[in-house]
C-alpha cells in the first residue's frame, strides 16, 4: 500500500512540473528527468484517472477541466508532503532544503545578496536561489517559494502580503558627470541633461514609473534592468533615478535636487497562504524581512 502511494505521489509531482512548466521539457529539466519519461508519467496518470489532463497548443501543455480540479487536490497534497517531511525532521535547529526567491533586480542586486549570504552562515544546510528578473513573477507556477515586489498583488486568493519596509529614491549622477556639465538647481535644468532610466513599454509595475514624477518623458539611454542604470550614471552616462541603498555600492555618486524630488516605495513579501503553516517557511520569512529592513536602513544612512 506504501509503495503504491509513493507511485501515485510521485506521478503527481511530474503532474505539478508539467501543469508549472507548461511543457515536457521544462518539467524534464526540473525533475532532472527526459521529457519522454516526463510523457509516460503523464500518461499513466491520464489513464488512471481516464481523462485527458493536458491539452496540447501552440503555447504549450494547458490544463484541461480535469487538470484543474487535479491542480488543486495534488497543491494541497504537495503541502501535506512538505508538512510531514517538516514534522519528521522537527525541531527548531537550522533551517535547510531549497528556498527560491523571486525579486526586482535592484533588490536582488544590492540587498538580497548580504542578507541571503548571514541566513546562509547560520544555516549550512540550506540552499537558497536568488532569480533576478525584471517581471511579475508567478507564484502558482512555483516559479519561486517567495517573492519580493514593489506593489502588493491585486490578484490571487491564496496569497499572504506583507510590507518589509520603504525605501527612498532620488536623483543622481556622477561627480564627473556634474563637474563636466551645467549646474542643475531646478526641473527644468534637467531637459538640458542626459536622462537615464526604464524602457518605457517594458515597465511591469507602474511604482517603477519614476520619471514620470519629474513630468520629465524623455530618455536618452534606457535599460530594463536596475543595474544596467546605474551603471550608466557611475559611468558618466547622465542623471537618474536611483534607489538610496544603491548608491553606497556603487561610489562617487551624488543626489540632486533632493528638496524638489524625493520618491519613497515600499518593498512586499509575498507567499502562498498555505505556506503558512511550514515552520521552515515562515522562519526564513521573518529573517529574510527582518534582515531586508535593517540592510536598507544601514546603506541609506550611509548617502
Amino acid at each position: 500500500m506504501a509503495s503504491q502511494l509513493d507511485a501515485q505521489w510521485d506521478d503527481l509531482k511530474v503532474f505539478l512540473a508539467v501543469a508549472r512548466a507548461e511543457s515536457l521539457s521544462g518539467a524534464g529539466k526540473k525533475l532532472r528527468v527526459d521529457p519522454a519519461t516526463v510523457g509516460r508519467r503523464i500518461a499513466r496518470l491520464e489513464a488512471s484517472f481516464g481523462a485527458p489532463l493536458f491539452a496540447k497548443s501552440p503555447t504549450g501543455y494547458a490544463l484541461t477541466d480535469a487538470g484543474q480540479r487535479l491542480l488543486g487536490h495534488a497543491t494541497r497534497m504537495e503541502h501535506v508532503m512538505d508538512e510531514a517531511t517538516e514534522e519528521m525532521v522537527g525541531g527548531r535547529g537550522g533551517l535547510s532544503g531549497q528556498i527560491r526567491i523571486g525579486a526586482p533586480d535592484g533588490s536582488a542586486n544590492f540587498l538580497l545578496p548580504k542578507v541571503c549570504a548571514e541566513i546562509g552562515a547560520r544555516n549550512p544546510e540550506l540552499e537558497i536561489q536568488i532569480i533576478a528578473l525584471p517581471r511579475v513573477f508567478s507564484l502558482s507556477k512555483r516559479e519561486a517559494d517567495l517573492v519580493i515586489s514593489v506593489s502588493p498583488p491585486t490578484a490571487g486568493r491564496r496569497l499572504v502580503v506583507q510590507k518589509i519596509a520603504d525605501y527612498k529614491l532620488h536623483l543622481a549622477a556622477a561627480e564627473t558627470y556634474l563637474d563636466a556639465h551645467e549646474p542643475i538647481t531646478s526641473l527644468n535644468d534637467l531637459r538640458h541633461h542626459r536622462m537615464i532610466g526604464y524602457v518605457q513599454d517594458m515597465i511591469f509595475d507602474k511604482e517603477l514609473d519614476y520619471l514620470s514624477e519629474t513630468g520629465l518623458e524623455r530618455v536618452n539611454l534606457s535599460s530594463n534592468s536596475v543595474s544596467v542604470q546605474i551603471n550608466w550614471v557611475r559611468q558618466g552616462g547622465g542623471v537618474a533615478i536611483v534607489h538610496d541603498f544603491s548608491m553606497p555600492h556603487v561610489g562617487g555618486l551624488r543626489k540632486i535636487l533632493t528638496d524638489q524630488v524625493s520618491l519613497t516605495r515600499t518593498f512586499y513579501l509575498v507567499r502562498h497562504a498555505d505556506d503558512r503553516r511550514l515552520e521552515r517557511m515562515t522562519r526564513f520569512s521573518e529573517e529574510l524581512c527582518d534582515g531586508l529592513r535593517k540592510e536598507v536602513a544601514r546603506l541609506e544612512a550611509l548617502t
